[in-house]
């Protein structure tokens, strides 16, 4: 190990994260993220990885997209910075438009932050204050962020770890229940469901034929709003431009964040519906967020924007998937030890087996050159996210190498 890895990983088991260095230590991965462009990661050590893991879809264009960078520059080139949040930006205005007009049904505002849980608390007080009520339905072992209300929603575990449990307010239900759901939503007292269109902490299990249409179809019969948490799944991952439009759904409120940023600058933004977003109208200084939908990140979204807005980008993602699901199929058939392949356009979750094998699994992948997390609800799953551009013959070199690591794990 290169004295400056070494380093790196003393200072932050210091200062920084103790407990998250121990735990990769002892899996094996002491990774240090030096260089990295497109599809690749490289340890400060040399060591080459594809990235499929791309940190929840933060690098859905992969990393340093050359457009993004020189949008970057260009921000700053152009005298841009922060920003005041209390005035009119055109920056901003242009982008929340753009955001508006590519999402499902009639969507009226947009409101920005500067993270996926700052967004996701906007939500979840949006609905509150349009509904008059206070009860948030979700999923059990659902995602959604690590702040106060994003974390409520969340897992319970995580959540009364910090004595932010509420479960008079916060309610979980399991995921492709519709009789949970209804038995959540019958007495007509929550003001919202949220919902990640394919659960990715919980391992990217896919919403079963007609469950999330169920769920908006009971949302408004009970005047319950529908957020959807599309942080991971969003942005043309799955085919199409939001996930949730792949099951006709046309949620009130959609959240977008990660992969909005092009990787480079942090920005988030909540996209709201007439009744959902009402409260602008009403209280200006209802919300505020000095780095919410800074310049600068607006910059660099309306650069992401265009990029996965282009045709030829879903179109490109459709042909790819079905071509990376046919590998996985044959890795399938090859291996029992590969149990179930669960995929939806770029988005994928590997179930392995055995308890732990999807930690096995990404300690088999880094050892051949890959980059891939397990998912922290299941870790019997792996997270598996290619970026946006991937080819034919890295569908191949990746096919390779998770065949290697299976016959790894499974001896």
């Amino acid at each position: 190990m290169s004295a400056s890895k070494d380093m790196a990983i003393s200072l932050n088991r210091q200062y920084v994260c103790p407990e998250k260095i121990r735990i990769f230590h002892e899996i094996g991965i002491d990774l240090v993220i030096g260089r990295r462009e497109g599809p690749y990661l490289y340890d400060l050590d040399g060591k080459q990885l594809i990235d499929v893991h791309i940190n929840g879809g933060t690098y859905n264009l992969g990393h340093r997209h050359p457009e993004i960078v020189a949008a970057l520059k260009e921000a700053l080139e152009m005298s841009l910075d922060i920003g005041n949040h209390h005035f009119p930006s055109p920056l901003r205005g242009e982008v929340a438009q753009m955001l508006i007009r590519l999402s499902p049904g009639d969507m009226k505002y947009c409101v920005f932050a500067a993270g996926g849980g700052e967004a996701v608390d906007i939500a979840i007080k949006s609905a509150r204050h349009a509904t008059k009520r206070r009860k948030i339905v979700s999923i059990d072992k659902g995602y959604h962020g690590r702040t106060g209300l994003s974390g409520a929603a969340g897992n319970a575990k995580t959540a009364a770890f910090f004595l932010s449990d509420r479960p008079e307010e916060f309610i979980a239900v399991p995921f492709n229940d519709v009789a949970a759901m209804n038995e959540a939503l019958e007495k007509q007292d929550a003001a919202a469901v949220i919902l990640e269109t394919i659960p990715a902490t919980l391992g990217f299990p896919l919403p079963e034929n007609g469950y999330l249409a169920a769920v908006k179809a009971m949302c408004e019969q009970t005047g319950t709003l529908y957020i959807a948490d599309e942080v991971q799944t969003g942005l043309a991952r799955s085919g199409k431009f939001w996930a949730v439009e792949k099951f006709d759904v046309i949620p009130d409120i959609i959240v977008t964040a990660k992969g909005f940023s092009g990787g480079m600058y942090p920005v988030a933004a909540v996209i709201l519906s007439g009744k959902a977003g009402a409260w602008l109208t009403e209280d200006g200084f209802a919300h505020v967020s000095t780095f919410g939908g800074s310049e600068i990140g607006c910059y660099v979204a309306k650069k992401v924007l265009e990029i996965v807005s282009r045709p030829e980008i879903l179109d490109h993602v459709c042909r790819i998937s079905a071509y990376l699901a046919d590998g996985l199929k044959m890795l399938q058939e090859k291996h029992n030890f590969l149990v179930e392949v669960r995929q939806c356009g770029l988005i994928a979750g590997l179930k392995f087996a055995g308890e732990m094998g999807a930690v096995l699994m990404s300690k088999a992948l880094y050892d051949n050159g890959v980059w891939a997390m397990f998912s922290g609800y299941d870790l019997s799953v792996l997270q598996f996210k290619p970026y946006l551009f991937i080819d034919r013959p890295l569908v191949d070199t990746l096919m390779e190498r998770l065949d290697a690591a299976i016959r790894a794990c499974a001896s």
